[in-house]
Order: C-alpha cells, then structure tokens, then sequence
C-alpha cells in the first residue's frame, strides 16, 4: 500500500522533555562514527529497498535492518552490514541505530490488528524510544502526504502520530510526505492483463499526485547524507499528477489492447480490504482516507515547495510489466 498511513495532541509513553545537554554530549561523542554507516529499516520493501540499493550505488556504509537472517542475505552479499531486529523489539532496534549517522525509518503496518490505530501507536512509540536510546542524530522518516492534518484521514492518522512521537526525541529529524505511490497499482495488473479492466476508488478522471519509490529512495539518500537540519519537511510528488484513465491509457498503449478505469463505490471499500486480510478497523479506515481524497480535503502542507520526482508513470509502469 502507498504511504497513506495522526495528529494527536499527546504522545503515549514518549518522553516530551528533551535534554539539549546530553543531546549535545552524544553529537560530541559520536563525531568520530559518523563517516559511517546509515541504516534503513524495511530494507525488504519498496521505500527500503530502493534507499538502502541508492546508498550502496553511491558507496556509502549501510546497515540493513532485516526481521529474519536470511531476510538480510541479499544485502549482505551486495555489501552491507545486516542487523536483525523485530520493531516490536526495542533493545534490538536501539542497538542496530547504534553508531549510525543517520537512519531511514518507516514503521510498516500489520494491517491485520484489530485495534489497528492503537497497535501502530504502540510500535512507533517503541521506535521513537528506540531512537532516544541510541543516540542516532539524524532520523528521517517516512510520512505522508495529509500528514499534518488534524484527522478525518484513515491511515494517515498513524504516520501524522509518528511525526508527532519522534518530534523532540530526533536531534535532526527529515519527516518525508509522499503521495500516491505509483507501485500501488502493481497489485492490479493481472487483471488488467486478464480483463483490461483496471479497478479503482479513485473516479476515473481526477488527477492525484503519484510517485515512484525509486524516487523516494533517491531523496531519501541525499538527505541522509546530506545530514539533515533541525525539522525538515519534506513534500514529494512525481513528475506530474495522473488519473485513472491516464493509467489504463498508459497500460492499454504498453500491452496493446483496451484498458478501462473502472470506478468501484466506496462502498466497496471496506469488504474488499477485508477479503485481503485486513482487520475491520484497518479497512474502515481506508474507506476514510478514500472519501477524504475524493472531498478533496486531505492535501499537501506546502504544495508551492513540492519536490518533484523524476521517474514517469510510463516508466514505472513498464517496470511493472516487466515484474509480472
């Protein structure tokens, strides 16, 4: 799913005081490391995947952050450290942040949790902790785009409460805010293949901003390396805003036959989402963040400073294919 994932007023079992003293002491102490290493948690998905590849190609140390052995291989064979650690596992995290100049963190959702809002709020209040205790200096996070909205916004909720929890607890802290990942619409293809119908909540004809994670990855890189500056926000789109009918276009031209947007109620939401496994409040919670899109009212912070991505639908799309 795209990084749609709160805005709250308080920040459960995160410490809001923090000690411009001992801040300071561990950025004196850990000079010496920063050459260093960055580390990307979720080095297995499409956002760290593509950060941890960017890093590697430009030669820079990475720690991959991997739930399983072997889950690291890969990486290890591509030549970075690896460093198994559950996000349920605070200790292990603060220990795989150790020694880090920066480190890339997203908190991926188990949307199967019934409770789903709580449980993301838990685990991010376990990695904000986890940060605290490390002493990393420069955090940057996946967010949002909506993510400083106050609610009203589905499953955005929990990226606007990480903002929130790693607020103070970052020295540096780089908060990302993409749209629409154009990777969203892997999961249709074969059906797209099959029927040349391509499904969406989304009407047909309305534009929405979309990006490849291969662009994210990239600016994820240079802000890690760049070392980041206090709190930045940091708004991402792609090149241009699609429709739906833009897509199917876009696919019928690449396979060669017709290709229809098909417009499925929002209705329809919450029984689709259940039969991929979601929990009940997960998918009601998607039914809001689609309505919301459609009133037009979750929206970007800072829409004139948007950066804009380079990777095009045509391209990303191609890619896909090829991935089928």
């Amino acid at each position: 799913m795209s990084c749609f994932m709160m805005r709250v007023t308080t920040v459960g079992g995160v410490p809001q005081v923090c000690d411009a003293r001992s801040r300071g002491t561990r950025e004196e102490t850990s000079i010496g490391r920063r050459a260093a290493m960055f580390v990307v948690v979720g080095a297995t998905g499409n956002t760290g995947s593509a950060v941890a590849e960017t890093l590697l190609n430009q030669k820079q140390a990475v720690r991959v952050v991997v739930r399983s052995a072997d889950k690291g291989v890969p990486w290890k064979a591509k030549g970075a450290d690896v460093a198994v650690a559950s996000l349920d596992d605070g200790t292990a995290l603060a220990k795989a942040f150790e020694g880090a100049a920066g480190v890339y963190l997203l908190v991926p959702p188990n949307y199967g949790a019934e409770s789903w809002l709580a449980d993301q709020r838990q685990r991010m209040d376990r990695v904000a902790e986890a940060v605290q205790k490390s002493g990393v200096e420069h955090v940057v996070f996946l967010s949002s785009v909506g993510g400083h909205l106050h609610g009203g916004t589905g499953p955005i909720r929990a990226a606007s409460y990480g903002e929130q929890a790693l607020g103070c607890l970052a020295k540096r802290l780089t908060i990302l805010r993409p749209c629409y990942f154009m990777e969203n619409w892997m999961p249709s293809i074969g059906m797209v293949k099959q029927h040349g119908v391509l499904p969406t909540f989304i009407a047909p004809s309305v534009k929405i901003s979309m990006i490849s994670t291969k662009d994210i990855g990239r600016i994820v890189a240079e802000h890690l390396i760049a070392g980041g500056r206090g709190k930045q926000v940091v708004e991402m789109a792609g090149p241009v805003e699609y429709s739906p009918e833009e897509i199917a276009s876009a696919l019928g031209h690449i396979l060669g036959k017709t290709v229809t947007a098909q417009h499925a109620p929002l209705s329809a939401v919450v029984p689709t989402f259940k039969a991929f496994g979601f929990s009940d409040e997960a998918a009601r919670l998607f039914e809001e963040m689609y309505a919301a899109f459609s009133a037009g009212t979750i929206h970007y912070e800072q829409p004139a400073s948007v950066v804009r991505g380079r990777v095009t639908l045509a391209e990303a799309l191609k890619e896909f294919l090829k991935a089928e």
